[in-house]
């Protein structure tokens, strides 16, 4: 049987990593059927919204996502219903993928990247649980009005509603403590709950579900304390889980201890398994084609995409070793170059990849690419 993924490009350089992606796909040895479709900014061009109604019934009916990446400032002017960010939460909402997973990984040919000491991220390996579906992002009631009270009654404000619901709260622990079984058995929790009543509740909730989980270590952390250990002591870090906001704001704190933004992966899922498979990143229009974007975070997303979701394990441990092999050969996207290294574009770290696999006895994908 063909497994069907749904190929959504978008914005900025998302076209441009997306199609080293599906290179890397088309010469492994797998049924995989591909998908086109526009979404965000290129969406909107066409079809007048950023998550037409044929791009959310084709995610809909594939086992799974590659997402390049939407936005571009030309858009900001626009509704906010209608401008290209709406799309990935669109998806997130109408897919229910409420885990998302965010690995920082500092590859021992890029710790000289960092912008730490070389002893503190050496051999780093963190997971970022981050839930997805809740907490300011979605939360009602939300808007602008004339304020009724507080310091400046009658003055003009906005306001957004920070809110987790018991079952929200539960999912989300559970997938973070099975992770750390497969780890290194300890979960740190991120809250806020000296402050934040939602936050409260969240850790505990969090100890309640923890008692099923009597092999896995559990400690709490503060948000600011948790920023500031990820630049200190990054490697005293396993698991992390936290809500969505926060969530957001550390994992790309935690990408740049990698090297660079360029090099995270992400995967988000729902409780059937489909998953929406991204770079970390976002868009990037001021570098748009001009072929210089690193593609192995998108090309690391798509090894997850086959762990997670398409059940093939094996694949996705060949795509992660021709990539160490690239790196470990010297070539580099700018974002990552430093001396005596290969600076490449683009597509050539595409190739690069391609030729690893291709040196270790892959064959050709099954693949059919439509594009509407």
């Amino acid at each position: 049987m063909s497994m069907k993924i749904a190929v959504l490009p978008g914005d900025g350089i998302g076209t441009e990593i997306v199609a080293e992606a599906v290179k890397v796909l088309q010469v492994l040895d797998l049924p995989l059927e591909m998908e086109q479709a526009p979404v965000g900014g290129a969406a909107y061009e066409l079809h007048g919204h950023p998550l037409p109604e044929g791009t959310l019934n084709l995610a809909k009916s594939a086992d799974a996502i590659l997402f390049g990446a939407v936005g571009d400032w030309k858009y900001d002017k626009l509704d906010r219903p209608l401008r290209p960010e709406q799309a990935i939460l669109g998806l997130r909402k109408h897919l229910g993928l409420f885990a998302n997973f965010r690995p920082a990984i500092c590859y021992e040919q890029l710790v000289g990247a960092s912008s730490l000491k070389p002893e503190l991220v050496a051999g780093l390996d963190i997971l970022i649980i981050r839930e997805l579906t809740g907490d300011i992002y979605f939360g009602q009631p939300r808007g602008r009005r004339t304020a009724v009270d507080g310091l400046f009654p009658g003055a003009d404000e906005a306001f957004d509603t920070m809110r987790y619901s018991r079952p929200e709260i539960e999912r989300i622990a559970h997938v973070a403590f099975q992770a750390a079984r497969q780890r290194g058995r300890k979960v740190t929790s991120v809250d806020k709950a000296n402050v934040l009543e939602t936050f409260q509740f969240w850790k505990d909730v969090v100890i309640e579900v923890h008692a099923q989980y009597p092999d896995v270590e559990l400690q709490h952390m503060y948000v600011d304390n948790a920023a500031m250990q990820l630049v200190k002591s990054p490697k005293s870090f396993d698991v992390v889980v936290t809500g969505n906001m926060f969530g957001d704001i550390l994992s790309d704190e935690a990408s740049m201890l990698t090297g660079s933004i360029g090099m995270l992966p992400s995967a988000s899922l729902n409780d059937r398994k489909q998953g929406l498979y991204e770079p970390s990143h976002g868009s990037a229009p001021d570098i748009a084609g001009k072929g210089i974007a690193n593609p192995l975070a998108t090309i690391l997303s798509a090894a997850m995409m086959l762990r997670f979701s398409l059940q093939a394990p094996e694949a996705a441990d060949r795509i992660e070793s021709a990539v160490k092999s690239v790196l470990a050969a010297g070539y580099r996207t700018p974002d990552i170059w430093s001396e005596g290294t290969q600076k490449v574009g683009t597509r050539e770290m595409g190739d690069a990849v391609v030729a690893a696999l291709m040196g270790n006895g892959a064959g050709k994908t099954i693949t059919t690419i439509t594009k509407s």
